[in-house]
């Protein structure tokens, strides 16, 4: 009886951490400039850097999939810090300094974005 009880015990705390770390890791996907394998190395270090568990940017579609604790970290956070290493993306921009200090082969097209005036 008592071993069954242990058991039991164990299994709903297994259940309850297992639920827990699922529900605080967060997944988000976001489009980040960039060209080549390096950007690759830069992007994903960068995001990591910020507190993302995993980072995998995919160079053909400009995507970047990242996932993190919310309790550590959050999507500005990552951005900005992608930013920082020199890379545009969804949600914030590389300042001319950081971009200019890339590579010649990871120095992307900038294009300016339109405004629509009335």
């Amino acid at each position: 009886m008592m071993q069954k009880l242990r058991l039991l015990i164990a299994a709903i705390l297994i259940f309850a951490a297992n639920t827990s770390f699922a529900q605080s890791q967060k997944t988000e996907n976001f489009e980040v400039s960039g060209n080549c394998g390096m950007c690759k190395k830069t992007i994903e270090k960068a995001a990591k850097d910020a507190g993302a568990s995993f980072a995998d940017w995919n160079k053909d579609s400009k995507i970047l999939t990242v996932k993190y604790k919310a309790k550590s970290t959050d999507l500005p956070q990552i951005q900005q810090k992608i930013a920082e290493a020199g890379y545009d993306n969804a949600g914030a921009k590389a300042s001319d300094k950081a971009y200019n200090n890339l590579h010649g082969c990871c120095q992307y097209d900038r294009t300016a974005k339109k405004e629509v005036t009335d």
